[in-house]
């Protein structure tokens, strides 16, 4: 597995797709050697450095955390670095969108910790290691840090990151729900959440057949008439970005807290997981036993 880089940037920047092209060698994504990061720093394009949230040190510092307490379990360390990574870098949406920043933050900050969570012989047992380019410089549902952070986003409670504990426990409702933007709906996210840890669905199979089954759904039935939300309050998350130069670090034993926003009205999550529970019974899933 590839060492850390022995050129750690100070910030955080922005790294273009067609920039970071030539970085992502054979050797890098068979896991033989990185990069020293001298060469890579040249093409960056810095982010205002009087922004205390692009300082690369506090991420860094997650990620070393995460490797060494998940060394036996890689996957779970999502579930524990989701809500962190989310709380340490505090983004509006539009910047997340911008892929140029978590291009630099998976080559140039922590390509060691994309090599170690995705490398192909952790799931799949495969002697020939070859990284998916797309773990470094891909969607948002695939990219290593993006995935992460857009999971916290959609599935935190205003600023409760527990049901994104739970969310990240199943690898299968993350990508699912992140390609097709059902969670986008804060009650429809929720809602998925009870339904799993209700034992509804747990496969990856179900999971895609319930997802796919709300999509159609959705077409005809709109979500916000049978469980509203209250609109978010955009003063919160401005007042938790703004607060980020005098925050405490993120704490590593308990869940951080997120922007101050009300949380998804209970009568909404409880509609919408009975109706996916019920929708679910008729969903299509390959190989699913019926019920007698």
């Amino acid at each position: 597995m590839i060492e850390k880089p022995y050129h750690l940037p100070h910030r955080l920047g922005l790294l273009s797709s067609t920039a970071a092209d030539p970085f992502l060698t054979e050797d890098l994504l068979k896991g033989i050697r990185g990069h020293g990061g001298v060469d890579l720093a040249k093409i960056v394009e810095p982010l205002p450095e009087d922004d205390a949230r692009w300082l690369a040190e506090p991420v860094r510092e997650l990620i070393d955390d995460a490797m060494h307490q998940f060394k036996d379990n890689r996957t779970n360390a999502d579930g524990w670095l989701a809500p962190r990574l989310h709380a340490a870098l505090r983004l509006t949406r539009r910047e997340a969108a911008d892929r140029r920043i978590w291009n630099h933050l998976a080559l140039a900050v922590a390509p060691d910790y994309v090599a170690w969570r995705h490398s192909p012989s952790v799931a799949s047992g495969r002697s020939e290691v070859r990284i998916n380019p797309a773990r470094f410089k891909g969607s948002p549902d695939r990219q290593c840090f993006s995935r992460l952070w857009w999971a916290a986003e959609m599935f935190r409670n205003g600023g409760d990151y527990r049901p994104v504990v739970t969310a990240c426990a199943n690898q299968d409702l993350i990508h699912y729900a992140l390609r097709v933007e059902v969670a986008d709906h804060r009650p429809t996210a929720q809602a998925l959440v009870q339904v799993m840890e209700r034992g509804v669905v747990g496969t990856g199979r179900e999971i895609n057949g319930l997802i796919v089954a709300v999509r159609a759904a959705g077409a005809t039935l709109v979500y916000d008439a049978l469980a509203p939300d209250e609109p978010r309050d955009p003063e919160a998350l401005r007042q938790w970005i703004a607060e980020a130069e005098s925050a405490s670090p993120v704490p590593r034993h308990d869940l951080p807290t997120g922007p101050d926003e009300e949380p998804v009205p209970e009568k909404s999550v409880t509609a919408l997981t009975e109706y996916f529970t019920e929708l679910f019974e008729t969903a299509p899933v390959r190989d699913r036993v019926p019920q007698a």
